[in-house]
């Protein structure tokens, strides 16, 4: 195919006189801030204004109109006032959504943190301390969809008669068992998608809980065991004590992230098998059944939700910090 020339000629003009606009603005910025100090907030107000731009028409717009359709109905159109939020909570489906997203908030921060402080624990004074945490920080390299592709691979069913391909049945056939459709079973499919939640958080948590254990000052511990402490009674007693602030960050970061949670979600189950989350049933609503309004009211929930927990991880941070 020929590159046509004439044809591309107005995309060209539009992307040089982007480049001089450009050029242009970053020359009075640069020069505001050779001026003297008066003019230094202004200038600063300047650099800040493409930012503050974005988030405007990325974040702060669409928020506002979220808000105003969660208020309308399934077209966006119609005023339905508080119909969507009291569906949300009488419609049985939205309901299963709104528990299992509770028992996600609650046990996903709990286990990874759990596992992870084990964990950096157990290394973290060891000679390959390094090696060793980088094997728990893997499954973070790997996507939440490709998480969600590798458990549920493990979790593959298939008939008693034919070859298990899932490795958690294999190893139920091998002990005498048969296998199970594990992701069907409701409550049982929703821990085992945590667990695969679990899987890429748990590294996070003890990267941070790592640090936070060598930052412990070894003559506190040894002092303790001259007292005749045992190693169970150092880390209850000094070791946690002393990373409460480094524990409460993950803690909270852990919980935000799992409101978030979509992706292993949609991989695994589809959000079938009563297994949907408040992320994945906003998706449905506004996207698979056209149900706009009930969508936005969804999202401003989980937003509702989430903010409580973005504002206690910032304090804590400070206090980390």
């Amino acid at each position: 195919m020929s590159f046509d020339l004439v044809a591309q000629q107005p995309k060209l003009q539009y992307l040089v006189q982007g480049v001089v606009a450009f050029g242009a603005v970053v020359a009075l910025i640069l020069l505001a801030l050779h001026r003297g100090p008066a003019r230094r907030r202004a200038a600063a107000l300047l650099l800040l204004a493409p930012a503050l731009l974005l988030l405007t028409v990325g974040l702060l717009l669409p928020a506002l109109r979220t808000l105003v359709l969660s208020f309308t109905d399934s077209g966006g159109e119609a005023w339905a006032g508080l119909d969507n939020y009291v569906w949300m909570f009488t419609d049985p489906r939205a309901l299963v959504a709104l528990r299992n997203t509770l028992a996600w908030v609650v046990l996903v921060p709990a286990l990874a943190t759990a596992v992870g402080l084990r964990y950096a624990a157990a290394v973290v004074r060891a000679r390959c301390r390094t090696f060793a945490l980088s094997l728990l920080l893997l499954p973070m390299a790997v996507s939440s969809v490709g998480a969600g592709v590798v458990w549920k691979f493990v979790y593959a069913y298939r008939p008693a008669e034919a070859a298990q391909t899932g490795l958690l049945n294999r190893l139920v056939v091998a002990f005498g068992g048969e296998p199970e459709q594990w992701l069907v079973e409701s409550p049982w499919n929703v821990l085992l998608l945590i667990v695969a939640m679990v899987w890429t958080q748990a590294g996070f948590a003890a990267l941070l809980l790592a640090g936070a254990i060598r930052a412990v000052p070894v003559e506190t511990t040894e002092a303790a065991r001259l007292d005749g402490a045992s190693p169970r009674q150092v880390f209850l007693r000094i070791t946690l004590p002393a990373i409460r602030p480094t524990l409460l960050v993950v803690l909270l970061a852990q919980a935000v992230g799992t409101f978030k949670a979509f992706d292993i979600v949609r991989t695994m189950t589809g959000g079938q098998f009563d297994t949907a989350v408040l992320a994945h049933e906003m998706y449905d609503q506004a996207f698979r059944y056209g149900e706009t309004g009930r969508g936005a009211a969804l999202a401003v929930l989980l937003f509702v939700l989430v903010t409580p927990f973005v504002a206690l991880q910032v304090r804590a941070r400070r206090r980390a910090g």
